[in-house]
């Protein structure tokens, strides 16, 4: 079975890596693992999903038709707890959500989403959100 891992936050970014996750996962026939991770600072880092948005999430997916696997996770490195959820399962496909920074940006912050596509053993799928 294709498994998809998903890096998911409760905004514009995760929901279009969520929505592309779940079609890919039925034109495979496959399952999604979605991965909400936060640095350790979950009680200001706004990517890091509540227990009300959690529920929502859960909600969402439940009508999705596809098997999904909801995990989060706490560590150094955002970008490699997505890895590690994906070499966990074996992942075929890692979705996430694109946003844009600036070059003094992502110099100062690192990018999760260049760690992923470099360290990635399994094809990565980067989406932006429909404006």
């Amino acid at each position: 079975m294709t498994t998809i891992v998903v890096g998911w936050t409760p905004d514009e970014f995760g929901e279009a890596a969520l929505t592309r996750g779940i079609e890919e996962a039925r034109l495979r026939g496959g399952r999604v693992v979605v991965v909400n991770a936060t640095r350790g600072d979950a009680l200001v880092d706004e990517r890091y999903a509540d227990e009300e948005q959690l529920a929502g999430l859960a909600a969402e997916l439940g009508g999705s038709g596809v098997e999904v696997e909801v995990r989060r996770s706490m560590g150094a490195d955002v970008g490699d707890q997505v890895l590690d959820v994906a070499a966990d399962v074996s992942a075929d496909l890692v979705v996430i959500g694109l946003r844009r920074r600036s070059p003094v940006g992502k110099l100062l912050m690192g990018s999760v989403a260049q760690r992923i596509l470099l360290g990635a053993d399994c094809a990565v799928l980067a989406v932006k959100p429909v404006r």
